[in-house]
This record gives structure tokens, C-alpha cells and sequence, in this order.
């Protein structure tokens, strides 16, 4: 049974049926009017409840099925999202300066990201809808995992990406079978780019900035948060939940989930939420700080898969760190760069730039006095290191070279000792 009701725009609060629109409000349009899914949750506690949950054997986000605007679970690609593990990092927790840390490693998704839950909901609705052909706009990551799950489900892809996407990104991208358009531009130019291309070639519209259906595959990495932390820790929560920041998707689907585990008596009480962006493109942090709108920037960081100076879903976004109490925060390309292998040797997580932006951002909080020595953080690492090989090995050093003589390795040895 969906307990799936219908659509409201966050800008003007207008709700429609799924049969009235397709991805955003009629009178507020794409730039404004974007949706959220609304459902019955009254009705859906009777069947979606700790103790039912605990009852489903299906390991995947999929166990979540009551809270996701599925109408065809048949629809669903045989790929496994989700469940991803759960760590605790104590010898990370003393590095950043706060009593506990745990990571959740989404870098173990099928393409190796966090957008794979997003892309599987999507190739759903496309399915749904009878779609031949799914197109997105992506930094990387997204393209990724929508070119993945549509060629395990037998839909054509279409993909623009900036020039600027990593090498190994753009390679999965190809050995999956997608179409790829490399824009020479930014990632705002390939997103309009996109758009006109869905509009005038009539392809299903993945862009999670204005397809609604999108972030409630993202949410459910906190519906796994809320369920894992019940068994490791019964009735307690993190005081924060940390995540890098771009289109203003990612925090705000983590939001929406925690919200909706609360209202259904997961977890005790909400977290706080820290948005953590670069310093070279931070247009959520300045409209924050500021108390404004949102004022376009360029983008200009390392972490290629928060490079956004368009967010598209800036409501949702802003809405996540307003609503929670929580706060922003930025860091240097410096800064990220030394977490690849902080995170690596305190966790034993290997994550990309945008990926490890999160534990960065919580040492800046920590000296910034938002986050207390005395609490505890959640960071969700959205990507896999091998996304970006450059920037790990610019972050982590080249290997020692030495000829097949155990003389070198002495001599290397001693320097290192020294």
C-alpha cells in the first residue's frame, strides 16, 4: 500500500496530485516552485513502526518502501542501495575535537556515492512514467550512478557534465553506456544545458533540483541513520548530523528523513544540522550568515561534486540548517584536502573532496564554538576516493622509489625513523 498523497511547492505552499505536474509548481516554476512529497503519516505508523521494521529482512533502502512515492515495486532495479555501514571513529572524534564521531560511508553504494539513491528512485519514476530515455546534469557523482542504474534497467541516459569532471567519473559514465555530453562551461551552464535538452527531445528529467522524487531516495540515508543508531545506541541520537553542501539536495533530503524518523518514533529528538561548504563556492554560508537570499557565486574548488554556485534547491537546503537550530560553515580546498587522509587513517574510509568536506567542517565548527567538545557528530561521507585519484594522491604523497636492493629500503627506512 503508498501511503504517498501528493505534492506541495515549499515557495507557495499550492499542493497538487501526481497527475496534475510532473517535477515543479505550475505557478512558481522551476526556479521557485519546487515540490515536496507529502504523505499520510497517521495511517502509515499501523504498518511502518521499530517493531515492523525490525521484522524486514530486506537490507537495502528499499525497507523503507512505506515512506518512498513508489507505485510499482516491481519497478525497482536489481542493483543493492543502501544500508550502508555505520562506524564508530574514536581516534577521528579526538582529532576534530568532539566526544563521539561516527561515519557513514555511502562510498559502498553500487557506482560508490550517495547519488545512487537518488538515481535508483529516479530510473523508478522514469519506468513508471513508461520513459525510454532519463537524462541528468551532474558534477560527476549523479551522472555516475544514473548512467549505472539505467543501464541496469535497460533505459537510455543522457548526461551533461562540466569539462571539469574527474577523469574516473566520466569513465564510469562511459563504460555504462551513456550518452555524455562534456559542457564547456560550468555545471550551471550544463544544468540549463540539460534542461532545454529534456524539454525539446521529450527525455524523463532526473535533475533532483526540480524532480521532487529524487530527494526521497536521498532521505533515506537518515531513515538508515535512525534505524542503525537505535541498535547501537537505544535511545540516543547524535547532536549533529554533518554533510557537504551543493545544490541544497543532499542536506535537504537528510533533513526530511530525520523529521519524518522523529514524527514516527525512531529516534528521540531531532540533531542539529551542519552544512559544510568550500570556501570557493559557499552561497548557502553567505546567505546565512547575511540573513539574505540567495546571491549566485562562482565556483572554484577542489571538491568538484559541491562546485555549485546555482543551488537550485535552495529552500529545502536552508530550511534544513534553520529548522534544526544547526548552522554552515566553510573550509579551504587545504583543509579538505588534508581530510582524505585524516579520514582514511582515523576511520578507515577513503573519500573524495566533497566527500570528507563534512569532517573538515567539523573541526572549523568545533574552533568556531558551534559544535561543543561535549557533543557528538554523524558525518556522512558521500563519496568514494577513487572517484577523484588526482586529488588523493595530491592530498596523501607519492610512493618511496627504490631499485630491487634492500639497501634503498634501509636507507628509506632510516629516513623515516629520523
Amino acid at each position: 500500500m503508498s501511503y504517498f498523497t501528493g505534492l506541495r511547492c515549499v515557495h507557495c505552499a499550492r499542493e497538487y496530485s501526481t497527475s496534475e505536474v510532473e517535477y515543479y509548481c505550475k505557478d512558481c516554476g522551476y526556479h521557485d516552485g519546487i515540490l515536496d512529497v507529502v504523505y499520510d503519516y497517521e495511517a502509515m505508523r499501523k504498518v511502518f513502526n521499530p517493531s515492523s521494521l525490525s521484522r524486514n529482512p530486506n537490507l537495502s533502502m528499499w525497507r523503507y518502501l512505506p515512506l518512498l512515492p513508489v507505485a510499482d515495486p516491481s519497478r525497482i532495479p536489481q542493483l543493492q542501495v543502501g544500508w550502508t555501514p555505520l562506524y564508530s571513529a574514536p581516534r577521528l572524534a579526538a582529532d576534530l575535537g568532539v566526544a563521539k564521531c561516527w561515519v557513514k560511508d555511502e562510498g559502498r553504494n553500487p557506482t560508490a556515492s550517495f547519488k545512487d539513491r537518488a538515481s535508483s528512485m529516479g530510473v523508478v519514476k522514469a519506468l513508471e512514467r513508461k520513459a525510454t530515455h532519463i537524462t541528468c546534469a551532474s558534477t560527476g557523482n549523479a551522472a555516475s550512478s544514473l548512467a549505472g542504474f539505467s543501464a541496469a534497467s535497460g533505459i537510455a541516459a543522457s548526461i551533461f557534465v562540466p569539462a571539469r569532471a574527474p577523469e574516473a567519473k566520466v569513465a564510469q559514465l562511459l563504460v555504462f553506456g551513456a550518452q555524455v555530453f562534456s559542457v564547456q562551461g560550468t555545471y550551471d551552464q550544463a544544468w540549463e544545458l540539460c534542461m532545454q535538452a529534456a524539454g525539446e527531445f521529450g527525455w524523463y528529467n532526473r535533475n533532483c533540483a526540480i524532480n521532487p522524487y529524487l530527494i526521497e531516495g536521498k532521505k533515506t540515508v537518515s531513515l538508515e541513520l535512525a534505524e542503525q543508531f537505535m541498535t547501537l545506541t537505544p535511545g540516543s541520537f547524535p547532536d549533529w548530523v554533518v554533510v557537504s553542501v551543493g545544490d541544497g539536495c543532499t542536506i535537504g533530503g537528510v533533513w526530511k528523513g530525520l523529521r519524518e524518523m522523529h514524527v514516527l518514533g525512531f529516534i528521540p529528538r531531532l540533531p542539529k544540522i551542519l552544512g559544510v561548504q568550500a570556501d570557493g563556492c559557499k552561497p548557502f554560508l553567505t546567505a546565512w550568515q547575511d540573513h539574505c537570499d540567495l546571491v549566485l557565486c562562482d565556483a572554484n574548488t577542489v571538491a568538484d561534486s559541491i562546485a555549485v554556485g546555482h543551488p537550485r534547491n535552495f529552500i529545502k537546503g536552508m530550511r534544513a540548517v534553520t529548522e534544526s537550530g544547526g548552522a554552515f560553515v566553510s573550509v579551504s580546498d587545504e583543509q579538505i584536502l588534508r581530510s582524505i587522509p585524516l579520514l582514511a587513517r582515523k576511520a578507515g574510509v577513503f573519500g573524495e573532496p566533497a566527500g570528507v568536506t563534512g569532517a573538515a567542517g567539523v573541526r572549523k565548527a568545533v574552533e568556531s564554538g558551534i559544535i561543543d567538545p561535549s557533543e557528538s557528530v554523524a558525518v556522512i561521507v558521500t563519496g568514494n576516493g577513487l572517484k577523484d585519484i588526482q586529488s588523493a594522491i595530491r592530498a596523501a604523497g607519492r610512493p618511496i622509489s627504490v631499485r630491487p636492493d634492500m639497501e634503498d629500503v634501509r636507507k628509506a627506512v632510516e629516513v623515516t625513523v629520523s
